[in-house]
């Protein structure tokens, strides 16, 4: 019936040969990270930018960096982040679609309305994944986001991932691998929680204005118009999850690549962009932000669809 085609739609845990999505899950998002890899390094470029820096815009950051390291400058940083970012996004991915079942039987008590309900349990479900994966994201991400702007805006030089590990080991230990991992976790997971709980909301709206999940429709949906409808969702809940959260990363990235000797607190770092940039400065980079949320959410999507073992 109606109700059973639209829940074809959904492509959870069980629907997923198990094989298949580690193997060729992982060569997917190996690709997708080359692909995204230079929209990375523009955002943080454009995030830790000082007020005398004249590249201020995403055409001028990539025109400085083709002018002083051409295409390998687009990349900086790349290896160490294919190193830690397949793992962390299949630790992601596994904690997702493992917690969204539990959250779907949370929520379904409350007697919501479907929309609300999708919105609600995705939310969970993607905040709780973000969790999981984040004691392999942080020093991933602040080590490669180093290498990204060495030299730029006077920010230290490095000679590889390893000169920087080894420089935060010398200067913070341990510990110093996590700096800012509370503003990481307070950026990704509620990032992670909007981005699943716009889209698992504004999926069932397109579908209701296509006419699925009424009682005069009970064809199921062709494979075609799903991966249609689940790109549309993925390029809304990129939106919505940039405007929302791109403020906290600003913050998060500017205190992640300062060295030692030019640490600043969280409060500082907004003092210091209200002062350069008033409040648009919280927004440094949202153009590349959403560009990468909204390609790494509807390729992910759409590699479930690929991956999926349920024949329709």
């Amino acid at each position: 019936m109606a109700a059973s085609s639209l829940g074809q739609t959904e492509i959870n845990w069980d629907k997923l040969d198990k094989s298949k999505f580690y193997v060729v899950g992982a060569g997917i998002f190996t690709g997708l990270t080359v692909g995204l890899y230079p929209v990375s390094v523009i955002k943080t470029r454009l995030q830790v930018a000082t007020r005398d820096s004249v590249e201020k815009s995403a055409s001028s950051v990539i025109r400085g960096i083709l002018k002083t390291d051409g295409v390998p400058g687009l990349y900086r940083g790349f290896g160490t982040v294919i190193t830690g970012a397949v793992p962390a996004r299949i630790i992601f991915l596994t904690a997702l679609e493992t917690t969204k079942v539990t959250a779907f039987k949370m929520v379904e008590p409350f007697n919501f309305s479907e929309p609300t309900q999708a919105a609600l349990a995705n939310g969970i479900a993607g905040m709780a994944a973000s969790l999981c994966s984040q004691a392999v994201f942080v020093p991933i991400d602040l080590i490669s986001q180093r290498l990204m702007v060495q030299g730029y805006s006077g920010h230290e030089k490095y000679n590889g991932g390893l000169d920087v590990a080894r420089k935060i080991i010398r200067t913070d230990g341990i510990r110093g691998f996590y700096r800012g991992f509370g503003l990481s976790v307070m950026t990704y997971s509620p990032s992670s929680a909007v981005w699943w709980a716009s889209y698992g909301s504004s999926q069932r709206i397109i579908w209701r204005l296509l006419g699925q999940g009424t009682d005069r429709e009970e064809a199921a949906p062709s494979k075609s118009t799903i991966m249609l409808v689940q790109a549309t969702g993925g390029i809304i809940a990129g939106a919505t999850a940039s405007c929302i959260t791109t403020p906290l990363d600003t913050i998060k990235t500017r205190l992640q690549v300062m060295g030692h000797e030019r640490r600043s607190s969280a409060r500082q770092i907004v003092t210091n962009l209200i002062r350069d940039d008033g409040w648009t400065g919280f927004y440094r980079g949202l153009g590349p932000r959403f560009v990468s949320m909204s390609a790494w959410g509807t390729t992910m999507i759409l590699a479930y669809e690929y991956l999926s073992c349920s024949k329709w």
